[in-house]
């Protein structure tokens, strides 16, 4: 059994068992029969359900909210008017994109032959989601794969299963056959076990990188596709022609929404040296202004980190950082696992603070000298998610951004996603597309199909003597 507590009092909110080997078998078999069925169902039938489903979301938005809050500790002002909303579009979005995932007719390659190309599904598929947006990731997995002609079984994170387990509750409600989802609760056991049966063709993981490099070893000897969404290190490239006001107000949203618990945070601040000071200064007043408090309180910003043990791990980068705290830097008192909102100055590029993924609210600066520099030390780390450039020259914005090594580059912004735009990474933060067309078709496979024609030769043979 897992306790599940609320990271905002430490109240505990009750226990979820966890699955059994016997139980994610029998999940992955379940859907393995719904999945027979729903592979022949057309584009427009899937379409239906998960219109449905979207709709269903939106009515039961005070439940999400309720479990989502008390589990994760985000603002309900949060989740409920900005997420919720958007995980619903996601879902309206893989509906239309359902009655979009074409083939395509080719032509003659070889005389005699008409070859044309078709779009299948995986299979089964084996999700993985985190605890940092386990709703709105739920969907992010759900939907392309349903869209698609999968199944799905899914587990969430230990500590924050039950809105998934009530988007389940919802899919079934929209008319979706039985077994076509399944959820599977647990720990890094019951993910080994979905991982390796046999009867999973597909794993699909958002997760830190160790993660990603646990699941792939476990999936090889079934050599199942696997689709990896994985830690991030966001430098965001701040030029001496950039609106310090705006760049502070855009940097700091991104370090600090879900309290930093995000791969895509803004966590590196590169700034032009000559408004290097200048720059710190601003991001410093920002950050100030930040409001950490009680989920369900109008006022907040941020709410706590996940656990205690998460923010410990917070506080020992922060305390094992060599560079200047300009401010923040500690836990804050009382009940809930809560950090004040922190930037370091003046760190060393090779240091743990720039290479690790803190995964809180804590921004790091370091100066720069010209383009190259900038671009050498954004690309200089193991990750390449996100990134976001901040100048008033456009030339120098694309010329940058097409040089970061990284999914997705936001120039005088950063975070803003929509759901008709792919969300991946390169190198250590995985490969493989959430949301998006992309998304639908990271869960098909091509076909080729060759077509004899009818030839003067054969239809001679059927004439009478």
């Amino acid at each position: 059994m897992a306790t599940l507590i609320n990271p905002a009092d430490g109240r505990v909110l009750g226990e979820v068992p966890e699955t059994t080997a016997e139980g994610v078998a029998a999940a992955v078999r379940a859907a393995r029969e719904a999945y027979e069925q729903w592979r022949e169902t057309t584009p427009g039938e899937r379409a239906r359900v998960l219109l449905r489903l979207a709709d269903l979301v939106e009515q039961d938005a005070e439940e999400l909210t309720r479990l989502e809050v008390e589990e994760t500790g985000k603002p309900a002002a949060v989740f409920r008017d900005g997420e919720l909303p958007f995980a619903a579009d996601n879902l309206r979005f893989f509906a239309g994109a359902a009655r979009s995932l074409e083939g395509t007719g080719a032509g003659v390659f070889s005389p005699g032959y008409t070859s044309v190309l078709v779009r299948r599904p995986v299979g089964v598929v084996g999700s993985i989601a985190p605890w940092n947006f386990p709703f709105v990731m739920a969907v992010w997995k759900i939907g392309p794969a349903i869209a698609g002609g999968n199944a799905v079984v899914i587990k969430p994170a230990p500590t924050t299963p039950r809105s998934t387990l009530r988007l389940a509750e919802l899919f079934a409600k929209a008319g979706a056959p039985e077994g076509l989802l399944r959820v599977v609760t647990g720990g890094a056991e019951v993910g080994r076990t979905l991982v390796t049966d046999p009867g999973v063709d597909m794993v699909s993981v958002t997760g830190s990188t160790e993660t990603g490099r646990a699941v792939m070893r476990g999936a090889v000897d079934g050599l199942k596709r696997v689709h990896l969404e994985l830690g991030g290190k966001a430098p965001a490239l701040v030029f001496a022609d950039a609106s310090l006001e705006e760049m502070a107000a855009g940097v700091v949203m991104g370090a600090t929404y879900n309290t930093g618990q995000d791969c895509t945070a803004a966590t590196r601040v590169y700034i032009e040296r000559p408004r290097y000071a200048e720059a710190v200064e601003a991001l410093r007043e920002t950050l100030a202004r930040v409001r950490p408090g009680d989920p369900w309180a109008a006022d907040s910003d941020i709410g706590p980190l996940i656990s205690a043990a998460h923010r410990e791990r917070v506080h020992g980068f922060v305390s094992r950082a060599s560079g200047r705290i300009v401010c923040g830097g500690a836990p804050m008192d009382g009940p809930g696992f809560y950090y004040t909102p922190t930037l370091i100055a003046d760190v060393d590029q090779s240091s743990e603070v720039v290479q690790g993924e803190i995964f809180g609210p804590v921004l790091v600066a370091m100066p720069f000298d010209g383009e190259d520099e900038a671009v050498s030390l954004a690309n200089g780390t193991p990750y390449g998610l996100a990134s976001s450039v901040w100048s008033s020259d456009v030339s120098r914005a694309l010329r940058v951004s097409h040089r970061l090594d990284v999914g997705v580059t936001w120039v005088n912004d950063h975070l803003p996603i929509a759901s008709e735009a792919p969300h991946g990474g390169v190198k250590g933060s995985g490969f493989g597309k959430d949301m998006s067309q992309e998304a639908v078709r990271e869960y098909s496979v091509t076909r080729h199909l060759m077509i004899k024609h009818a030839a003067p030769a054969a239809r001679d043979s059927f004439r009478p003597a």
